[in-house]
Order: structure tokens, then C-alpha cells, then sequence
């Protein structure tokens, strides 16, 4: 089995997640507390990042691919 270490407080390791670290913060600033926010609001923040189409996914939604992967997976067309 091949594992990927990434060091902590290493952003150059961890691309993908500061990416999305940086369109979260488009809403909620870095030091903000979350339990300010209501659950609503958080959920649309979500939906917006999973209908963000992104270039490494060759311009498709992390929501197509999910949904293209689970019809691969279940057999479904």
C-alpha cells in the first residue's frame, strides 16, 4: 500500500485543501468562529464549492464526478 504523508503546517503538501481553504474563506475569514454561522449558511457554501467546475477535473463539478463514480459503482446508466 502506497500512503502520501503530509506534513503539518505544510501548505505546498496539501493543495487541494488549501484550494478549497480559499473559496471557503470568500465567506468565512480565516479566525472567524463557525458557531456563527447558521447551518443554512454553511450548506450553501457547500453547494456552491460542489458546483464549482474546476480545472483539474477538466472543468466538471466534484458533484459530476461523484454522481458519475456512484452510476460505476451501482451499475446504473
Amino acid at each position: 500500500t502506497l500512503v502520501y504523508y503530509a506534513h503539518p503546517y505544510t501548505s505546498c503538501d496539501k493543495g487541494s485543501v488549501e484550494r478549497h481553504n480559499g473559496l471557503i474563506r470568500r465567506y468565512i475569514p480565516k479566525g472567524d468562529r463557525m458557531d456563527k454561522y447558521r447551518v443554512e449558511d454553511i450548506a450553501k457554501i457547500e453547494v456552491w464549492c460542489n458546483s464549482l467546475p474546476r480545472k483539474i477535473l477538466n472543468y466538471k463539478t466534484p458533484e459530476d464526478y461523484f454522481d458519475t463514480e456512484l452510476d460505476r459503482i451501482y451499475g446504473r446508466r
